[in-house]
């Protein structure tokens, strides 16, 4: 559904036609943040049934050997501050379950692409596997046909082709379409996202307007389970990966140095090498058959055709045999012009007009038509900068 820009706190988008909202129960995903909060009121005020739920995603009991790390990140102490949200909005409150899911959709495929020399994105692949699917359910379970969240992005249904689209935020900063490339038909159609038209600015001036709390909380970019964004430590003290030592060699196969395990690194990382060099070297590729880390100059990083896997396609079922798109390679990229040729299989060939660097194994690259996403997928490997998969010879 569109909706349309606010220009006061008390304002809200156009979500439908009111007889279309009155009595329609919605679940909001609640973090007890401001922009949680202010999806939920702004629905509330334009009518819905609001209802919200907290997705308990993290069980220290599950990993022992993260507990005590992870008692800064407390679960209960986000359910409380949405709980306080929801008491002052008069709406009612639930908190879901959702830590085994968690553990094994996301934790353990955290854990796997860093073991396969591949670096993840967690928060990409948790919207599609976790928070759309969870609160769906959820939502069936309490009788109410859409689900919202507090994202700045926004989705509308094309009425020509019956298929539902997503697009950009307006908020250019604060844009969050690309974390939410890979959710499906199903999902897109059950969802409102009340922030899409607005800036942040105005997002927390709403909440600031309804005196909720949560409009001074401040705000985390890190990955929820790992707050220090040491991933490293993560995966060691979850016992989730073990140190195994290997070689970092260059691009012909010559043994620079040692390594603790190719999970520790990722392409471009310059720091950490431990490496005495005439110039600087960046990691451009990880072997995991080899267990080893392959070093190169900053040239060696720049790439600009790769392919791509497990394409998600929104405004199409099946997309052109040929796409030109602006595509991101990860989330804090601006965007480079590029063409896409899909397969069959549902992988697909990129062709970046501008060679980029560190174009990595994991992550996700997404497409878009002006404010449009098209879809993307996750990147399987980047050219081939890997010396021979044989036996290197020591410098």
């Amino acid at each position: 559904m569109t909706s349309g820009p606010l220009h006061s706190p008390n304002a809200s988008p156009t979500l439908g036609r009111v007889s279309d909202r009155l009595s329609t129960r919605v679940v909001v995903g609640m973090s007890g943040g401001v922009d949680s909060s202010t999806a939920a009121i702004l629905l509330r005020n334009e009518g819905y049934a609001v209802v919200g739920v907290t997705l308990k995603l993290w069980s220290p009991e599950a990993m022992p050997g993260a507990q005590e790390r992870f008692s800064r990140r407390s679960d209960a102490a986000t359910a409380e501050d949405a709980r306080a949200v929801c008491d002052r909005l008069g709406i009612p409150f639930h908190v879901v379950d959702g830590a085994d899911a968690f553990r094994q959709r996301i934790i353990q495929y955290f854990a796997d692409e860093y073991r396969a020399g591949r670096t993840p994105n967690p928060c990409a692949m948790c919207n599609a596997r976790i928070k759309f699917d969870l609160l769906l359910s959820c939502a069936r379970r309490l009788g109410a046909h859409q689900i919202a969240f507090g994202h700045y992005a926004r989705v509308e249904r094309n009425e020509a082709s019956g298929r539902w689209l997503l697009r950009r935020g307006r908020d250019s900063r604060r844009d969050q379409s690309y974390f939410l490339f890979s959710l499906n038909q199903e999902q897109l159609a059950h969802a409102l996202l009340p922030l899409g038209d607005l800036l942040k600015s105005q997002t927390r001036e709403i909440a600031r307007a309804h005196q909720v709390a949560a409009v001074e909380k401040a705000e985390s970019m890190e990955i929820c389970f790992v707050p220090d964004n040491d991933y490293g430590r993560f995966l060691r003290e979850a016992r989730l990966v073990a140190p195994h030592p290997g070689d970092i060699v260059d691009l012909h196969g010559r043994v620079l140095g040692r390594h603790e395990g190719i999970e520790f690194y990722t392409i471009g990382q310059r720091r950490g090498l431990r490496i005495a060099a005439s110039a600087p070297l960046y990691v451009v590729d990880l072997d995991a058959a080899g267990n080893r880390v392959v070093v190169g100059d900053s040239t060696s990083l720049e790439q600009s055709e790769f392919m791509i896997e497990r394409c998600n396609w929104i405004p199409f079922e099946a997309p052109p045999a040929q796409l030109d798109v602006m595509a991101k390679i990860r989330y804090n990229h601006p965007g480079t012009t590029a063409t896409v040729v899909a397969h069959a299989n549902g992988t697909a060939r990129v062709r970046l007009d501008i060679p980029q660097r560190a174009i990595t194994p994991g992550q996700a690259c997404v497409f878009y038509q002006d404010d449009l996403v098209i879809g993307g997928g996750w990147i399987a490997r980047a050219g081939s900068p890997s010396p021979d998969r044989g036996s290197g010879t020591r410098a």
